[in-house]
């Protein structure tokens, strides 16, 4: 592997603590622990002062020995890297030489070490000692008792990336592209109502099980009410489905639900969740992102149009290339925006790479159901994903600008808008001209202040003309710029004297004529290209500097990705385009399956695949591989249709069967979690359910559909409560929901005593209780069997009973 950087340790999704494989300090220091079985050498063999030898056998050897060979020596060279001869550590691995004889500034051993980027060894920094005698071993030009002085360095050749990967890597299940077998036949008793059922019922008989009987019908109307549109159904439609005749009427009830609005609010949430969405900036500031909501109901719309998933994925991913003027668009890749911010970073650099790599990672979980973090900072442990491979999907998201100044509204009326404000302008230029030459010396000053607060290479590039930066430079000036117009924007504050009355007057006339302004059109965070050319990609750490082309998994494409832009983006360079294309192929291995099994999950509450984002080795293999491969195929022959997806599983016997079920003696001992789909599992609600159900019955829930985002105390639908990542309500944070901060497949179910003790004395549950009583008193005056009878109704769509 590569040489790299980055902290002593990685800890990966999975919770786990990878050792390091090899950055700088650690090649080196792998490398001498082999010495320690070669026996000294006189200075007539290798012409060395014995001084020489005798501190590199006392001081370099065993310390070497101690930490590198393992994974540098015999057995094995991670990285290319052989550290058990001094021509070893001269030639170096895949990212060249990691010791320079005589030139300890120029070593990546000592930059390792020393923890200046690099961080080896990973388990602690060495002693001051340990880290002096290596640093004067270079100094001596890296002695080596035993070895030719003089012979000639042969770099290893390094391993194409291809042959880093085996055949088991490339015969792994996730990786072969979906193949759509027959559904089962067997003896079912008339069990089964769809090709799911065949698959399910195969593998019950295969464990020695049997599925449990069809839930009655008020269970199953609840069941699709709060699973497709979270909410319960009424009492009137719950008498209206127990009583329907019709011998489709499940079938009809399933389709009424997926024509509704509420279910593109209720499915919008599990998307939400996916992509990390929040109002917010995150870190210590949190700054609010007023006009996020936009893309929340982007999302909304999308589910209730029943986009093809191939179209929403590519909307999102490259929306901007392909019309660059439809305001849609602009709203569809603020996906790419959704990540945390932090405001005041004087590391511009550091923060431009952390954002770019927060979005590869999120588009490999989400997308493909790979967390690829591991693999930033080497090949991955476990699967056969290359470190390349992470820069080759980086390098597609490496030209973005993030924007902030495009309106949203077509072309025409953008151009109209700009005529009426240079009409107003015209009018008011006198006043205008005056308010700018009293701010021009403080506008400048705080230009110069704010400039001064950066290193010096940013101050460079920020006193740059726009035209003669690169366009990595441009980008980083761009992100930069924000914190200087801050500054800019409270200039008015900094003005005193008489400059500053002077300007209060005038002020005060151009808000009189202010009327007459035209509205500004609504704008959003979203992106663009900086330009037709991209910046370069390079693998830090990389000493050779290699520039990484856009590419897919070297284990299904090692060739560079073939960019092809498309009319629409001129002044961009396709490559987001290009990635959208390869994911949406109807082949494509992970796309449609990772999908149909997110669709599986928040149906049934595990997925197919247990851990929905993550389809390698370290994940759960599939409980029903051809039942996966079987609904990943139908979902994009129909279109990539999510709705026509929901429609097979719902009107499954599978998804109807009753959880309430004796358990078994055979299920007990063989699946006691319910993989294998004996029964329904029982689930408890989400927070979004469990409080919009309470406004529901209560009466009092806001019907209205979209718009800004409103205080947790409102009776909007929880969806449309202002999502901040560092302060949460208090009853939507205890059940659970996530801070936005990270991708969440699949949500923590906790029960706590601070969920009872809110539900019962809560403000906000109290007050709900309060407007349902009195909901009751409007509806069942003066009859108190009549109250009781309505209120179970309502709460829990059935009468009561006499217990």
């Amino acid at each position: 592997m590569s040489l790299e950087r980055g902290s002593a340790s990685q800890t990966n999704q999975h919770g786990a603590i990878w050792q390091w494989s090899w950055t700088a300090a650690g090649v080196a220091l792998m490398a001498v622990a082999v010495l320690a079985s070669t026996p000294m050498r006189g200075m007539a063999a290798d012409g060395l002062d014995p001084a020489e030898v005798t501190f590199f056998e006392t001081e370099v050897r065993p310390l070497l020995a101690e930490n590198c060979l393992k994974c540098h020596g015999p057995k094995k060279q991670r990285g290319g890297l052989r550290l058990d001869s001094r021509a070893a550590v001269l030639a170096g691995g895949d990212s060249g030489p990691v010791v320079v004889p005589g030139k300890p500034a120029d070593s990546l051993l000592v930059e390792a070490i020393n923890y200046g980027g690099l961080e080896m060894p990973p388990t602690g920094k060495l002693d001051d000692a340990k880290r002096a005698a290596l640093t004067r071993w270079i100094e001596m030009g890296a002695p080596w008792p035993g070895a030719d002085p003089n012979a000639k360095v042969v770099a290893s050749t390094p391993k194409s990336p291809g042959e880093k990967l085996t055949d088991d890597d490339r015969a792994f299940w996730s990786f072969q592209a979906p193949r759509k077998p027959a559904p089962p036949k067997v003896n079912d008793e008339g069990w089964s109502r769809n090709p799911i059922d065949g698959f399910i019922i195969a593998k019950l008989a295969a464990e020695g099980l049997s599925p449990a009987p069809e839930a009655d019908r008020l269970a199953l109307i609840r069941r699709v009410s709060f699973d497709l549109c979270g909410l319960p159904p009424t009492p009137a439609e719950v008498e209206a489905f127990v009583n329907d005749p019709a011998p489709d009427a499940y079938e009809t009830l399933i389709d009424r639900l997926l024509a509704s609005p509420r279910y593109g609010e209720r499915w919008a949430r599990h998307w939400l969740d996916l992509v990390r969405y929040a109002e917010s900036d995150g870190y210590n500031k949190d700054g609010f992102r007023p006009n996020a909501w936009r893309y929340r109901d982007y999302i909304v719309q999308a589910f209730n149009e029943d986009k093809p998933y191939n179209q929403f994925m590519t909307e999102q991913l490259a929306g901007d290339e392909l019309n660059p003027s439809d305001p849609t668009m602009r709203i569809a890749v603020s996906y790419l925006r959704l990540g945390t911010y932090e405001y005041n970073q004087r590391d511009v650099p550091g923060q431009w790479n952390a954002i770019l790599n927060d979005i590869t990672d999120v588009t490999s979980d989400v997308f493909l159901g790979l967390g690829m973090g591991c693999a930033r900072c080497h090949d991955h442990k476990f699967d056969p994903i290359l470190q390349r491979d992470y820069f080759r999907l980086r390098a597609f998201f490496a030209p973005i600008l993030p924007r902030e100044d495009l309106p949203l509204a077509t072309n025409d009326a953008w151009q109209a808008e700009q005529d009426a404000e240079a009409v107003w302008n015209a009018r008011t230029a006198a006043i205008q001209g005056q308010i700018a030459a009293i701010e021009r010396p403080y506008l400048e000053a705080s230009t110069r202040a704010a400039i001064a607060m950066f290193p010096e290479e940013m101050q460079a590039n920020l006193n740059k003309a726009p035209g003669e930066r690169t366009p990595l430079e441009e980008q980083l000036a761009q992100l930069a710029g924000r914190q200087v117009i801050e500054e800019r924007v409270s200039i008015a504050k900094k003005v005193k004297g008489e400059d500053k009355v002077r300007l209060d007057a005038l002020t005060k006339q151009l808000a009189e004529l202010a009327k007459d302004r035209p509205q500004p059109l609504p704008t959003i965070l979203t992106v663009t290209d900086v330009g037709p050319i991209a910046p370069p990609t390079t693998i830090p750490g990389d000493r050779s500097n290699q520039e990484i082309e856009p590419g897919f998994l070297t284990l299904l494409d090692p060739e560079p990705a073939q960019i092809n832009r498309p009319p629409s983006a001129a002044n961009s360079t396709g490559r987001r385009t290009t990635l959208a294309r390869w994911l949406t192929k109807a082949d494509h291995p992970l796309t449609s399956r990772v999908m149909v099994n997110r669709i599986w999950q928040y149906h049934f509450g595990r997925g197919l695949v247990g851990t929905s984002s993550d389809f390698g080795r370290l994940g759960d293999r599939p409980s029903h591989p051809e039942l996966l491969d079987w609904l990943a195929t139908e979902f994009v022959e129909h279109g990539w249709s999510v709705k026509q997806t929901h429609r097979l599983i719902l009107t499954s016997a599978t998804y109807r069967q009753s959880a309430r079920r004796p358990t078994p003696e055979v299920a007990r001992l063989k699946d006691p979690d319910n993989r294998w789909l004996w029964r329904m599992s029982t689930r408890r609600l989400d927070v979004e359910p469990i409080r919009d159900a309470m406004l529901s019955v209560s009466g009092e829930l806001d019907p209205a559909i979209g718009g800004p985002s409103a205080d947790a105390l409102s009776p909007r639908r929880t969806l449309y409560t202002k999502t901040i990542r560092n302060k949460h309500d208090p009853l939507i944070e205890s059940f659970d929901a996530p801070d936005g901060s990270q991708t969440t497949p699949s949500r923590n179910v906790t029960t706590t005593p601070i969920q009872a003790l809110l539900m019962v004395n809560g403000p906000w549950p109290l007050a709900r209780a309060r407007s349902f009583a009195d909901r009751l008193r409007r509806e069942v005056p003066e009859d108190d069997r009549g109250r009781i009878d309505r209120a179970f109704r309502l709460a829990f769509g059935r009468p009561p009973d006499d217990s």
